[in-house]
């Protein structure tokens, strides 16, 4: 219940400070490439409840059509302000949405696409019993996934056999173990990690 009042309370705060900004950064989303504003894409939530992610557009309309892994920065799907707030990750901020109505916590797992929740083990499953978040520990720690997967030969098999279950990992430890304190920490962490 206190984590969910204090998801409430960032993510009004977080929307209601950030919203002359969005107005700006949706105004140069538009006229950089032709498509809306927001991607939508259906993730995996709490309880294996599907929901609708929201995103910054960064990439190319369709272009999830032709996978569902970017590649670092040599990903031609991506706009040319799609880089940038990729780099910063300026396109998560608008899950403030997804926070605010119940869909997502701050801090917690990340959400998975179908595909890959599919994937899980017994074990992995247990990550969805608690809300997805916007960043967790295994996001810090995987920062620049982009660019490793842009270094594969095989950037699907990379992520399966490599990055997702070390991630998953993470993500139980937090599972097994989280409190609002550490929700802060997480939050805190990531944002040094966003501006150093």
């Amino acid at each position: 219940m206190i984590k969910r009042l204090f998801d409430i309370f960032c993510s009004g705060l977080g929307l209601l400070f950030l919203f002359p900004f969005f107005i700006i950064l949706a105004i140069i989303i538009m006229v950089d490439s032709r498509g809306g504003v927001f991607y939508k894409q259906v993730r995996v939530g709490k309880n294996s409840i599907d929901f609708q992610l929201y995103k910054f557009r960064s990439m190319k309309i369709d272009s999830d059509k032709k996978g569902l892994l970017t590649f670092g920065e040599n990903d031609s799907r991506i706009t040319k302000v799609g880089y940038f707030i990729r780099r910063y990750k300026m396109d998560e901020l608008s899950q403030l949405i997804n926070v605010f109505i119940g869909d997502m916590s701050l801090v917690g797992p990340r959400p998975e696409v179908r595909k890959y929740v599919g994937l899980y083990t017994e074990e992995q499953l247990k990550v969805l019993t608690v809300k997805p978040g916007i960043t967790d520990n295994a996001s810090i720690a995987y920062f620049d996934e982009n660019e490793l997967l842009g270094k594969s030969s095989s950037p699907e098999e990379t992520y399966v056999s490599e990055i997702m279950p070390r991630k998953l990992a993470l993500n139980l430890l937090y599972v097994n173990d989280h409190s609002l304190l550490s929700d802060v920490k997480i939050i805190l962490r990531t944002i040094k990690k966003i501006f150093t």
